[in-house]
């Protein structure tokens, strides 16, 4: 390839961790999985304090209780840590589930625009990985933009 053909070719770039962080429909759909989740996480902080409170009741009261009922105590606390686990694992797998079905719509959408800015503007090549890119390639606050205005 000449170098005369090579300057011919247009080529953008796209970061797409900034359009995931800041482009509306993406954080919308961070805000719709933040109220989607939060009676579960609520529910999570509630039994979390709850095993904290009879962590410090049993510690505070160890030398006062009667063996069956420090052992009865342990024994809930340790069912409290246990269903805290399940939860919390719960939680995060469905989380992880739906984040990645929010993305995949976000993806969606700023794949049909960054098409479109690079239909209209005749870019030859846009990137959405690179070690390097300079600013005058870097095409995602237009990205960004598109995407607020849909």
């Amino acid at each position: 390839m000449s170098a005369a053909s090579a300057a011919d070719i247009k080529v953008g770039f796209v970061n797409t961790e900034r359009v995931f962080r800041e482009a509306a429909p993406a954080k919308r759909a961070q805000q719709n999985l933040e109220r989607e989740f939060a009676t579960r996480n609520q529910e999570l902080a509630k039994l979390e304090k709850q095993g904290r409170d009879l962590q410090t009741d049993l510690e505070r009261e160890t030398v006062t209780l009667t063996d069956a009922a420090r052992r009865e105590k342990e024994r809930v606390l340790a069912d409290i840590s246990r269903n805290f686990q399940r939860l919390q694992r719960e939680i995060r797998e469905d989380l992880n589930l739906r984040r990645n079905q929010e993305l995949a719509g976000v993806q969606e959408r700023a794949t049909r625009v960054i098409n479109q800015i690079a239909e209209q503007e005749k870019f030859d090549l846009v990137v959405q990985e690179a070690v390097f890119a300079s600013t005058r390639i870097d095409i995602t606050d237009k990205v960004i933009r598109a995407l607020s205005d849909k």
